[in-house]
């Protein structure tokens, strides 16, 4: 027997007071929020050609069409589909085409291939968006209080779901951009967001200093979270340091030039093989232009800023420069001690931050029944922890207790590192 979907997402997650902050009744209120963030997935595809939407640069990533209509068939499959009584798909053929990995809702297309759909196209998705908005909008406003109270926790879920491909839907457009030979720009207005002066602390203070310690870890507030920042447990921490500042490309062009990338006394096994097979010299989307490094961003080819945070960089490298330097990097539970204690610099908001963590479940997580269940549990095995956020991140979509995860040889993500060393 399994729970219905916003049963489901009430164990997945607990509502924000942050999303549903407008005025007005419940209804009003659910409305904002949902049509808000549906606003910014299509302000984010703006700038996007038919064609930009459809390209899909590597299995890893997805066309931005594919984004658009997969966050609108969640609302459609989970919230429409379970809830609105009497309320037809907008296409049969779309639950197939737009699942992603929920088994339990279905088969799917397969998703390295989703850059084959040419049809329907980037038009036919807005219309889809557009009458699945209207739906759940409507549906709202029929709804009597105790519905809304019920949904209210799978609305949100649905909306955080949203924010994640938002983010997602310009790390694969940039990659893909990356490819092109005449680098185009996504915005060319758009600039690296600008770091923490590095050095900006008196002496001694670019170090936070974590003495041995008894820590809370996870969400414990009763605000957004994910089920797999719970349940709030008790951690041994430190004793260690943590770089208040993230590692900069000056930083790792020194690297690049100690022969940091051709020294396998640097790197883990697996982590040189992947840098040989794919021929690393450099983070991803740098290129020499004229003997100078130049590296590919939304606003187009750029040279490398050498006081710019890195970015673009695997687990794999992250580990291999931490060994260069003779460092390492910080668990994930270093992480959110230093950073709950406001001792980050950039610890938001510019990349999102490797740590040595394995995804792993807390201890007593328990995956809630049904297809919601499959949102994060059946991932954790053989990915790493980052956390903070990324300079795509949405706006309001960061918290310190967030784990996002990948697989260690990722990197065409906003990711990048700081240092963390033992002080014993």
């Amino acid at each position: 027997m399994t729970k219905s979907a916003s049963a489901a997402a009430a164990a997945l997650a607990t509502p924000s007071p942050s999303l549903f902050s407008g005025s007005g009744s419940p209804a009003q209120v659910l409305a904002e929020a949902f049509l808000t963030v549906r606003d910014e997935t299509e302000r984010r595809a703006a700038p996007l050609s038919p064609e930009d939407q459809l390209i899909q640069s590597m299995p890893d990533a997805s066309p931005a069409k594919w984004h658009r209509a997969h966050t609108t068939w969640f609302f459609e499959q989970f919230l429409l589909g379970e809830h609105a009584g009497g309320y037809k798909p907008f296409h049969p053929d779309y639950a197939f085409l737009f699942n992603s990995y929920y088994v339990s809702a279905g088969p799917r297309h397969a998703r390295h291939q989703r850059g084959h759909l040419t049809r329907p196209s980037a038009d036919e998705i807005t219309a889809y968006r557009r009458h699945v908005d209207a739906a759940v909008v409507k549906f709202f406003h029929e709804a009597d209080g105790d519905t809304l109270t019920a949904i209210a926790p799978l609305v949100e879920v649905g909306l955080n779901h949203e924010q994640q491909h938002q983010e997602l839907m310009l790390t694969d457009i940039l990659h893909a951009f990356a490819q092109n030979p005449i680098p185009p720009a996504y915005d060319s207005q758009w600039t690296f967001p600008a770091a923490a002066p590095a050095g900006g602390q008196a002496p001694g203070e670019d170090w936070v200093t974590l003495t041995e310690g008894i820590h809370s870890i996870g969400h414990a507030e009763d605000t957004f979270h994910f089920d797999n920042e719970k349940p709030a447990h008790r951690a041994l921490v430190g004793p260690v340091r943590l770089a208040r500042n993230l590692v900069t490309n000056a930083q790792w062009l020194a690297f690049m030039a100690d022969g940091g990338y051709t020294t396998p006394t640097l790197w883990l096994m697996d982590g040189f093989a992947a840098a040989t097979n794919a021929g690393w010299q450099a983070p991803g989307h740098w290129r020499q232009v004229d003997g100078e490094w130049h590296i590919m961003t939304l606003g187009g080819l750029q040279p490398v800023n050498p006081t710019a945070p890195v970015c673009h960089v695997s687990y794999y490298e992250a580990d291999a420069f931490a060994r260069w330097s003779g460092k390492h990097l910080p668990t994930e539970m270093e992480w959110e001690v230093a950073a709950r204690a406001g001792q980050l610099n950039d610890a938001f908001g510019i990349v999102w931050q490797w740590t040595r963590s394995a995804y792993a479940a807390y201890p007593g997580y328990r995956a809630i029944e049904g297809a919601l269940g499959e949102y994060n549990g059946k991932f954790m095995v053989n990915q790493l922890v980052l956390r903070g956020s990324s300079l795509a991140t949405p706006s309001g979509h960061s918290r310190i207790t967030y784990r996002n995860f990948f697989y260690p040889h990722h990197r065409w993500q906003f990711t990048g590192l700081r240092l963390a060393d033992y002080a014993g």
